[in-house]
């Protein structure tokens, strides 16, 4: 792998697992198998059949949590303390066996992808439920899912493209949390 595709393997792990963290080990770790995927020696237990189904298994769970709108949100806020570590660690071990201070910086930068991804998920899908017809959380929900399919396609088919439109949604991520912390601000100021 070249640099390129390392920075993005890293990153783009990082990214997904902000959305949907147990697709992205299924995917990885099934293509990996398969060999579509050569992920570095330091995440070749994704590959391992113990480790495909237990994520196979919680990504089944979180496509039918993530569609019940008011379950959705608690999901969503029991998974923080799950996706960006886990989102941390596997940007750290995509970059194979580097100097570890390359691999605590895609750690630390990777875990900050992933807060940013899952908190932008979150915010985004609990304005959702606010909603009283469950259409819009089903849209979001499958939305996202092939949001994940298409961002690891475009990972591993164009890794320069891809750390440039990640470069972007982290743009609009940071933009997107200044606007829901002025929103909080003003739920919670208002007089009751």
């Amino acid at each position: 792998m070249d640099l390129a595709q390392t920075i993005a393997l890293s990153a783009g792990l990082a990214w997904a697992s902000g959305l949907r963290l147990y697709l992205v080990v299924f995917l990885a770790g099934a293509l990996s198998h398969l060999g579509y995927l050569q992920l570095p020696a330091t995440l070749a237990v994704l590959q391992h059949p113990l480790v495909i189904g237990a994520a196979g298994i919680m990504a089944l769970a979180e496509l039918v949590a993530d569609k019940i709108p008011a379950f959705d949100s608690l999901w969503d806020g029991v998974q923080t303390f799950i996706r960006i570590p886990a989102g941390a660690l596997l940007a750290a071990f995509a970059m194979g066996e580097a100097d570890p201070a390359w691999m605590v910086a895609a750690g630390l930068l990777g875990g900050t992808i992933t807060a940013g991804t899952h908190f932008a998920k979150a915010g985004s899908r609990l304005a959702i439920n606010a909603s009283p017809e469950p259409f819009s959380n089903w849209l979001a929900s499958f939305g996202e899912e092939g949001v994940v399919l298409a961002g690891l396609w475009t990972m591993l088919a164009a890794p320069v493209l891809f750390l440039v439109l990640l470069g972007l949604f982290l743009i609009a991520v940071v933009w997107l949390l200044g606007r829901f912390r002025k929103l909080l601000g003003r739920l919670f100021s208002r007089p009751a």
